[in-house]
């Protein structure tokens, strides 16, 4: 089942400690978790359910191509982890 984490930074301003969750793609086990976890969802998506501007969506390491339906491919056994987007120079 895969793993999903959410970084320290996000954890200030929500609580979303790890957890598992049973699904094929990114939409699929954000939903179960944010199921449980509302307030979570709402920081990380928008009112369309896309990946809000600041936050960024990992699976195995790699950040997700598909920020609107959030229809990347997640492995039985692959974590997705959840961050703050970083900007500057």
């Amino acid at each position: 089942m895969p793993r999903v984490t959410f970084t320290q930074n996000i954890q200030r301003h929500v609580s979303c400690p790890p957890s598992e969750a049973d699904g094929k793609t990114v939409r699929e086990v954000l939903e179960r978790v944010f199921a449980a976890n509302p307030r979570a969802r709402d920081y990380v998506l928008d009112d369309q359910g896309a990946v809000r501007r600041h936050m960024v969506v990992f699976v195995n390491g790699r950040q997700i191509r598909d920020r609107a339906r959030l229809s990347d491919a997640v492995p039985s056994d692959g974590e997705v982890c959840v961050m703050q987007a970083l900007s500057g120079g």
